[in-house]
């Protein structure tokens, strides 16, 4: 269990960490225009969305960097619960928008983040 959570960790705290910074870096006109799904940010400014991407990065090096370091792992799982009330803002902003595929997307990453929060708080808790 405990190599699951570890991989499933690093997959997804690498693909916030990319989608973080890109957010961070990004003009919000060239982000908008990856992909259809990024629709969501006609409904914010430049600022706002520098602030998400910093969020998501922050909780993206929460998820690892504490256990890598072993000082307080048990943030860990408490990042996993902070990204899964992300993505229920994310999901919201979808739904709000009609963008009901990309909903079931972020509805799929709160349910990851809530397995590694059960994992690492229950199953496979670091020592």
């Amino acid at each position: 269990m405990n190599t699951t959570l570890w991989i499933l960790t690093s997959v997804l705290a690498g693909a916030f960490t990319i989608g973080g910074i890109a957010q961070m870096t990004m003009p919000i006109e060239k982000y908008r225009s990856l992909a259809t799904s990024q629709h969501w940010v006609d409904d914010f400014g430049p600022g706002k969305l520098k602030a998400v991407g910093a969020i998501k990065t922050t909780g993206a090096l929460g998820l690892v960097v504490p256990a890598i370091g072993d000082i307080a792992p048990v943030l860990v799982p408490l990042a996993a619960c902070g990204l899964m009330l992300f993505m229920s803002g994310a999901a919201t902003t979808r739904l709000r928008c009609s963008e009901w595929g990309s909903m079931v997307g972020d509805m799929a990453f709160i349910a990851l983040f809530a397995f590694i929060a059960w994992g690492r708080f229950d199953l496979a808790p670091f020592a």
